[in-house]
């Protein structure tokens, strides 16, 4: 009994560990985010992460691709967003959480993120 006991424990300890591993933001440098102005090439509207796929121009003229994560589909949704909320081709600037390693990546929040003319792309409900 004992023997099953702690094999449960033990179970239960590395699955949690793993859930925990899973949602860590420490690959994302929250103390320094970065303001990008870009056009959407893609919204992952998928689970368990949304991500935006946003072509930035740099300062040189050329184009970088950042490749942004996001909530969840359903916790946008509860915030009133749908698959549709972004589309191909919207302009936009956003406030991210950049990746810590210097890639074109980071973390998005939808309450960082504005049309060009100041629209939000989602009412608040």
């Amino acid at each position: 009994m004992r023997k099953s006991a702690a094999l449960l424990i033990t179970g239960v300890l590395l699955i949690s560990g793993s859930a925990l591993a899973h949602h860590s933001f420490a690959m994302f440098d929250q103390e320094n985010p970065v303001e990008l102005v870009g056009v959407l090439q893609e919204f992952k509207f998928t689970s368990p992460h949304t991500f935006l796929i946003v072509q930035v121009k740099d300062a040189g003229g050329g184009i970088t691709t950042w490749s942004l994560e996001g909530p969840s589909p359903s916790a946008l949704v509860r915030d009133g967003w749908s698959s549709k909320a972004l589309r191909p081709g919207d302009e936009f600037r956003l406030t991210v959480s950049p990746l810590r390693g210097g890639a074109p990546g980071g973390a998005w929040t939808p309450n960082k993120i504005k049309f060009l003319d100041g629209r939000a792309p989602v009412m608040a409900p």
